[in-house]
């Protein structure tokens, strides 16, 4: 298994809301993206991955600190997100 591309892709969805709001939208698109960048996931952890539950990683985001985070200014300028 490439548990590093796991680990990855979690923190990835977790620390950066545009990212986590693409996912939502479209997780298996969201995930070959990540892939063809790179990342390695073999079929069950693409699988796996894809069938997590976006509100299980808007809730863990939630408890980062800000500064590990990357936010989407677009949607901070349009009014989406809090300050």
């Amino acid at each position: 298994m490439t548990q590093r591309g796991v680990e990855i892709v979690l923190g990835k969805l977790v620390s950066d809301e545009a990212a986590r709001q693409r996912f939502e939208r479209a997780p298996e698109a969201t995930l070959e993206q990540l892939v063809r960048e790179g990342i390695e996931l073999n079929p069950v952890e693409f699988e796996a991955l894809a069938r997590l539950e976006v509100a299980h990683l808007h809730r863990l985001a939630t408890t980062l600190d800000r500064r590990l985070c990357k936010v989407n200014l677009k949607a901070a300028t349009e009014g989406e997100i809090e300050p």
